[in-house]
């Protein structure tokens, strides 16, 4: 028989349990032949709704053997041609591009401002233990992106932009497991990306391609208005057949740079508020419906969102059993993010709580200033920054009772946040319209999730790079900036990706484009 798509809930319980598990998808298939059937799982999936949490499973069944699946495309690099291509950024969207740059058998040449990815660990920890930011080398700046040392979660709503199955392949070819092809939300942890990453590039090396760390890119080489190449901060100039720019959406002074340039940028939207940390075992209980978590079931996580006065209110880069970062990219500044590791085993858990600030919230022309996003986006970060002590990354935080009260915290809960926080009102410290837009949304989480709200819940300040604040234009269907041949903006620093997956697909989507450009030149 022709094998069916079919369906079926199954509790933790027998979810490690293969005879459960068939059992289960006979009981559903109808009357069959134990012996001969057999199953392959697609999708595996948490149901949270109704009493208890249920494992949903998306199976392919039949009686007799089922056909092959589809092959997986793992890194296949042929051999080179005189065409080189400069990728500035070695995060997902750089190294992703590169990797397909190698199977067009073009060079690319990656330009990494920070260092690579075992390296750049001692300069994260010179954030917590001193108060130091590298300018270059932090949560933001390094081999593998802000999604290394950023919880590595490798879900994305935008698969209708690219080929999800292929940037699943191509991780799974560098050391991820097979789960992350049928797991929802798969996750990696920042335990496990950075050799991935390190794997990634040394097939890059070893297919021809070449990478340089603490390399800075400067300025652009520009002849007759098309972008040929770029100069580094020690002066040396490179050139090739075309940029691919995938720098991370921190890299202001790139930002600034096209536009002393004169090469078109645009402000854009993006979202700013705080994190919000909870036990991890008031989450479980609020999202899985139960005191004591299954061991089979992981931390619970939640994705949530309200409207407030028409002004979105949201849960962003949520982290189960994990912990609030700094991840400020120059002195000076306040920055928090969040990770978790692959067992997601920590006390506590954390996400951002947002508000979307709009290009009319802000006081500038933004027509005529296309900075002007980024620059309210960084004064936030500053003003954060000066009402502490002026010298570490201790945070300012307030429990949520006193939050929604508008008053002052005295005393605070044990934090995951390692440099430390200290009470304040952050009504005082966020914009006004972003304080009382997450003022209300908790209130609204609170009365559809109860207990999301508690009172010791801790707010931190301050969650600003939920995305890039600027936007790169390019041509729908070349990819490239309409005004500046040669030059492919990429990623999430170009206004086109958030997170890991969508931002490698669009990597993919765009050295594929330059593969097209540069044979035609």
């Amino acid at each position: 028989m022709e094998p069916k798509i079919i369906e079926i809930r199954v509790t933790p319980e027998k979810i490690n349990n293969p005879e459960a598990v068939k059992k289960s998808l006979m009981s559903k298939y109808g009357p069959c032949d134990e012996e001969t059937f057999t199953y392959r799982v697609l999708k595996r999936s948490i149901d949270g709704r109704g009493w208890e949490p249920r494992f949903s499973i998306r199976a392919e069944v039949a009686e007799g053997e089922l056909p092959e699946p589809t092959a997986s495309r793992p890194f296949n690099p042929v051999p080179l041609t005189d065409k080189k291509v400069i990728v500035v950024g070695a995060g997902p969207s750089g190294y992703f591009a590169a990797l397909r740059l190698l199977e067009m058998g073009i060079r690319p040449l990656v330009l990494e401002r920070g260092k690579d990815v075992r390296t750049r660990r001692f300069d994260l920890k010179k954030i917590y233990s001193e108060g130091h930011v590298n300018p270059n080398s932090n949560y933001c700046f390094g081999e593998g992106g802000a999604g290394t040392y950023s919880d590595g979660k490798l879900y994305t709503r935008s698969s209708k932009r690219g080929d999800v199955a292929r940037v699943l392949d191509l991780f799974i070819d560098h050391g991820a497991l097979d789960s992350i092809r049928i797991d929802a939300h798969p996750h990696l942890g920042s335990n496990v990306l950075p050799r991935i990453v390190r794997a990634m590039r040394e097939n890059i090396l070893k297919a021809g391609g070449e990478v340089r760390f603490d390399t800075h890119v400067h300025s652009f080489v520009m002849e007759e208005n098309r972008m040929t190449g770029v100069v580094l901060d020690n002066g040396e100039t490179l050139t090739a057949d075309a940029v691919i720019l995938a720098t991370g959406h921190s890299a202001r002074d790139i930002y600034r740079q096209l536009h002393a340039q004169e090469i078109r940028i645009e402000a854009k939207p993006f979202a700013l508020g705080v994190r919000i940390e909870h036990p991890q075992t008031l989450i479980d209980e609020i999202f899985y419906k139960t005191k004591t978590r299954h061991p089979n079931l992981p931390a619970a996580s939640y994705r949530i969102a309200c409207q407030v006065k028409g002004r979105g209110v949201f849960s962003f880069c949520m982290c189960p059993g994990g912990f609030v970062v700094p991840a400020a990219t120059a002195p000076g500044e306040l920055v928090l993010n969040g990770m978790s590791l692959s067992h997601q085993s920590a006390e506590y858990a954390n996400a951002g709580l947002v508000a979307e600030v709009r290009l009319a919230d802000l006081a500038k022309d933004t027509d005529a200033h296309p900075l002007a996003a980024l620059e309210f986006q960084e004064a936030i970060e500053r003003k954060i920054f000066q009402a502490g002590d002026g010298t570490t990354q201790k945070a300012p935080a307030q429990r949520v009772e006193d939050f929604l009260q508008n008053r002052p915290s005295t005393s605070l809960h044990k934090t995951s946040y390692l440099p430390g926080l200290y009470p304040t009102n952050l009504h005082d410290l966020l914009p006004s319209f972003v304080a009382e837009s997450i003022a209300e949304g908790l209130q609204n989480f609170g009365q559809k999730f109860k207990g999301f709200d508690h009172p010791d819940a801790t707010l931190i300040a301050v969650e600003s790079r939920t995305s890039s604040p600027v936007r790169i234009p390019r041509e729908r269907d070349t990819f490239m900036h309409p005004d500046t041949p040669g030059l492919f903006p990429t990623g999430e620093g170009a206004g086109y990706a958030g997170g890991i997956i969508s931002a490698a697909m669009d990597g993919l989507n765009v050295a594929e484009a330059v593969g097209r450009w540069v044979e035609k030149e």
